[in-house]
């Protein structure tokens, strides 16, 4: 019995945040009401205050999903042993499908990333410490494997990585990456740069030249 019940609470936890992102990213945050998230999911506004304190509570459930779906892709299909380049790759491109799936929504997601709400910021910053560890290990098994240098500090470097995750959704939001295959081989250019360091970086490949040279049209007709 206990295992059914957990299993209810559960797909009612689900039933909440599937309803409030679509809400979301319809009407906008601000014009979502608990009422109508609670109609949206088929349940009495009660049972959402059983769950979610506050409409920014369900948004940052949505961000824990996030984070344990981009983890639990890491671990399926990496070994903890492999090239840090290829997890970390693995990591946001799997953040990346994960936001953009809803694409109104994604965009909600980006501006909240970016300047976060007052409300909610404790929750907030504990999904930021997850993320941290979660992250600090692979650059740190890295380091052990001798892939890094000993003398980088950690957070700073997660904090370089992270700017590089918002970049794709930005490029990706604004038309110029056009395509996942796109967004995985300029987010692969700019790790590797960012893992070697500006001006020691490998040559890029023939395929990521030409699509430097895409992008670098791209953003220059924008101009015109």
């Amino acid at each position: 019995m206990r295992g059914i019940r957990e299993a209810k609470k559960q797909a009612t936890r689900q039933a909440i945040i599937e309803a409030a992102v679509r809400l979301f990213a319809e009407k906008g945050f601000e014009k979502t009401s608990i009422e109508q998230i609670a109609r949206a999911a088929g349940i009495g506004k009660g049972t959402i205050y059983g769950y979610f304190r506050a409409k920014e509570e369900i948004f940052l459930a949505f961000c824990e999903d996030e984070i344990d779906y981009a983890f639990a892709a890491l671990a399926e299909k990496n070994d903890p042993e492999a090239p840090v380049l290829e997890q970390l790759l693995t990591l946001f491109i799997s953040q990346f499908r994960f936001v953009t799936r809803n694409q109104e929504f994604g965009r909600l997601l980006m501006r909240e990333m970016a300047l976060p709400r007052s409300t909610g910021r404790a929750q907030s910053r504990e999904l930021n410490g997850r993320y941290v560890r979660g992250v600090g290990e692979i650059l740190e098994r890295a380091r052990g494997r001798g892939e890094l240098s000993g003398c980088f500090d950690p957070l700073t470097a997660i904090g370089h990585l992270y700017a590089l995750h918002l970049l794709m959704l930005s490029s990706w939001y604004s038309g110029y990456l056009q395509n996942e295959a796109e967004v995985t081989a300029m987010l692969r250019v700019l790790l590797r740069q960012a893992l070697a360091g500006i001006g020691a970086e490998a040559e890029p490949s023939r395929a990521e030249r030409e699509l430097l040279q895409q992008l670098q049209e791209r953003t220059l007709a924008a101009e015109h």
